[in-house]
């Protein structure tokens, strides 16, 4: 019987999309060429974008890493022709100093104890920023602080571990004074625990065990740590205390309580209203009058202490931004659960503004990172700083912009990684528009 059906009983065979819609052919026309005013843009920055590489590239693919001195840099460069001062760089400079920029003037035969900080300060943020990693290196990520800076200084380990009893202690103040009193009194005992503890008994208690059990590596003078090591130590540290302290501040700033209130803005004006120039010269002179007479207080130790007061001021500021732009809604939704003023906090309030915090506390923490180029004028020797030193040698006197570019690269990629890290942070977090 023939088919009368005028509609069709069979689905059309699908056909390849355009070449002029996917692809990268699909890509540019969208993106680079979808009209005559971004079409002319494009092309305008395609060519200053070749201007700029067909001055630096040359200059860049310069054979001289084998160079001894800028004199025999030069002497090189003048063999191929290439005669001029931009004619090439001198990456000989980079090659024989390059640990100098690293590591400062840390001993050479104690290289590995800084790689080897490196190596676990990767261990320990593995299940800080990402979900995937195993849970149970996060006890490695809380002890992992002390390790670093006892890797690093070296001495008796019964020193970072008298200042993790001080936690401990806090901890177990807090469980005993809570359960007997409210929970007001035992935050204030744990805190007061670990400070009394620190201040008093911790240094009798390292040394007494040093002397019964002596257990240590092989002491490292401050004033040897430069270079990146250095930028890492203090801005790792500001990074990780700032936050927390911002928090505390920012929910501080927010309290009923007048007086708790009070400090907290008082603290925030005034430290964001000084420069931090003038907070590292009263971190390198003032603080040791404010000292017991013949107290010995690192230097890197009180520039680390002032960096976190700075960047904890800014960091409020974010966190508080975040609970500004919270729906008074939410707040309500936490009374109408029952929840006491912390657990509002902890699991509906504070994760939502910290989300909406992430660009500005990503931007604060970038900006703390760079600002570590600022300990040169106390002197602490930066790779800033070291660059100075390294040109001030007679082999290398006149050289500049391979030292600046090398320093440039490196902290171009610990921001831009956190950069990076933020953008993914964001998409991760995106609960739907």
């Amino acid at each position: 019987m023939a088919d009368l059906s005028y509609v069709r009983t069979e689905l059309v065979p699908q056909k390849a999309p355009p070449l002029s819609q996917v692809g990268v052919i699909g890509w540019m026309r969208t993106n680079l060429f979808s009209s005559i005013g971004n079409s002319v843009l494009t092309i305008v920055s395609l060519y200053c974008i070749y201007l700029v590489l067909a001055a630096i590239l040359p200059w860049a693919m310069s054979p001289t890493w084998g160079s001894e001195s800028l004199t025999a840099c030069r002497g090189v460069l003048a063999e191929l022709g290439r005669e001029g001062h931009f004619s090439g760089a001198c990456w000989g400079v980079i090659r024989e100093r390059w640990t100098q920029l690293l590591f400062g003037f840390y001993p050479s035969e104690l290289f590995y104890r800084p790689v080897l900080a490196f190596i676990g300060l990767g261990i320990a943020l593995a299940p800080v920023l990402f979900e995937g990693a195993p849970k149970k290196l996060l006890w490695f990520s809380a002890i992992f602080p002390f390790l670093c800076f006892w890797l690093i200084w070296g001495g008796s380990i019964w020193l970072p571990i008298s200042v993790i009893l001080g936690f401990v202690l806090s901890v177990v103040a807090y469980g005993f004074v809570s359960k007997a009193t409210t929970t007001l009194i035992g935050v204030i005992a744990a805190i007061i625990t670990p400070i009394v503890w620190w201040l008093l008994l911790a240094g009798p208690f390292a040394s007494t065990m040093a002397s019964t059990i002596p257990l240590g590596i092989q002491s490292v003078d401050s004033d040897v740590i430069g270079g990146f090591m250095l930028a890492v130590l203090i801005g790792l540290t500001g990074i990780t205390l700032s936050l927390p302290i911002g928090i505390v501040l920012a929910l501080g700033r927010q309290s009923d309580l007048p007086i708790l209130k009070g400090v907290c803005i008082a603290f925030i004006e005034f430290i964001r209203g000084v420069p931090l120039i003038t907070l590292l010269f009263v971190a390198s002179t003032l603080l040791n009058y404010f000292l017991p007479p013949g107290t010995s207080f690192d230097l890197i130790l009180r520039v680390m202490i002032m960096v976190t007061i700075f960047a904890s001021a800014y960091m409020a500021e974010v966190v508080r931004g975040g609970l500004a732009a919270l729906p008074k809604g939410q707040y309500e939704a936490a009374d109408s659960l029952g929840l006491d003023y912390w657990k509002a906090q902890r699991l509906i309030i504070m994760p939502q503004a910290l989300k909406i915090s992430i660009p500005g506390i990503v931007s604060t923490f970038i900006g703390l990172f760079k600002d570590t180029t600022l300990v040169g004028i106390v002197g602490l020797y930066d790779p800033l700083l070291l660059s100075t030193n390294i040109r001030a040698d007679q082999a290398w006197n006149g050289i500049l912009w391979e030292l600046y570019g090398f320093i440039a690269l490196i902290f171009f990629i610990f921001c831009f990684s956190m950069s990076r890290y933020s953008m993914y942070l964001e998409r991760k977090l995106a609960t739907g528009h």
